[in-house]
């Protein structure tokens, strides 16, 4: 009888506890229903998804202009700088005299060009003021519909932050697009070489612009391409994060070709696969002290866009023999297969731009084709997202 009673009060003591557990989960039910109550943040339209495409789209052809603005010497035929002044060209032959004058006062004119006819200064005018009128497109496209977007609300919070971001980068990449042109126009009494812009300064407006590119691209597929239902296997972990190291060293080897520009490294060694009669050239470590050659050594520079170029094109063909051992969706698999595609052909390219010594027009398409490969790795990074926990 007392083993019972005891039992009974054991059985009292519990049910205080359980009954005051229940009531937490009861508050805790209640919570959660609340919270699937509430209608979740409302999707970006696609509309936001296809104007950062096509502002991708302007940034690749600004890209592309400037590279054959710099592949024809134009780029310092334009001896200043003005936002809105200047959208008006010369139009009477006065206009065009005193313009050519301008620039006839810098040293291009006076080293390299002092034969040039004004006719031929017209030419390369043109190029440098298409560039320039681009460039504002460019920044219109960014600005007008960003502000349209917003003031729909159209915007979720994170997307105010990158599109304010992206408008700030097309602003300062028209500023470092100045500050660079103004490097070739000083006066360089020490110097023997031809004038030219700084190879620092013309890798920071690449940067900057394929940064530019990448995110408007990047951000623009993430909106419309819908994620694919991929189990989070070892594999395809390790798959994704192959895939972002390869487009890292896309855009490295893509960055490297603006030293090859500015330093006219492409014209030092035109022959392939060896540099001249080795494999190794003699001047390859000329300049003191050694790192000025990474940099600065014309040799060196072709020498590491070779090796950026051959170490990129075997990434890929890793990567490509890697993915073939994962399931995966029809559209990634497409997306691998063109990016080793566009490897191959852009190892062409370069090796034939080379190798004749960089004709312009096939220069320009190398110089395309190093966006095109950097595209193709984006889509294939946003082919490979994560699902959402």
């Amino acid at each position: 009888m007392l083993r019972v009673m005891r039992g009974a009060g054991a059985g009292a003591r519990l049910l205080g506890p359980v009954r005051g557990g229940s009531g937490a989960r009861a508050r805790l039910l209640g919570l959660q229903q609340q919270q699937q109550q509430q209608p979740p943040p409302a999707p970006v339209p696609a509309a936001v998804g296809r104007w950062l495409l096509a502002c991708s789209g302007a940034v690749a052809g600004a890209v592309v202009l400037g590279g054959v603005t710099r592949l024809t010497e134009s780029g310092l035929s334009m001896v200043d700088w003005h936002l809105v002044k200047e959208m008006k060209p010369p139009r009477t032959q006065q206009e065009w005299e005193a313009e050519f004058q301008k620039y006839q006062q810098f040293p291009e004119f006076k080293i390299l060009n002092h034969d040039m006819t004004l006719t031929e200064f017209k030419f390369i005018w043109y190029m440098e003021y298409s560039h320039r009128m681009w460039g504002r497109v460019v920044g219109l496209a960014y600005i007008l519909p960003a502000a349209y977007f917003w003031r729909k609300g159209w915007l979720s919070r994170p997307m105010k932050g990158c599109v304010l971001a992206l408008c700030g980068l097309v602003c300062f990449q028209g500023l470092l697009g100045w500050y660079m042109v103004k490097s070739g126009l000083e006066e360089k009494p020490d110097s023997y070489d031809i004038p030219r812009v700084s190879q620092y300064r013309l890798a920071a407006h690449l940067g900057s612009a394929l940064v530019l590119y990448s995110a408007s691209l990047w951000t623009g597929l993430s909106l419309l391409l819908p994620r694919h239902q991929l189990p989070e296997t070892r594999q395809l972990v390790r798959l994704r994060h192959f895939a972002h190291g390869t487009t890292a060293l896309v855009f490295l080897t893509a960055l490297s070709g603006a030293f090859v520009a500015g330093l006219d490294a492409g014209l030092v060694y035109n022959s392939f696969p060896k540099m001249g009669e080795r494999w190794i050239p003699d001047d390859l470590l000329a300049f003191s002290p050694m790192l000025r050659n990474i940099f600065e050594n014309p040799t060196t520079v072709q020498f590491d866009h070779r090796i950026l170029g051959t170490a990129t094109v075997t990434v890929i063909t890793a990567l490509y023999l890697f993915s073939r051992t994962i399931p995966l969706p029809r559209r990634t698999r497409t997306a691998v297969a063109s990016l080793l595609a566009v490897a191959c052909m852009q190892v062409g390219l370069g090796i034939s731009t080379l190798l004749l010594y960089v004709p312009t027009p096939l220069a320009a398409t190398h110089q395309s084709g190093s966006l095109a490969l950097l595209s193709v790795a984006l889509w294939l990074m946003a082919e490979l997202r994560r699902l959402p926990k």
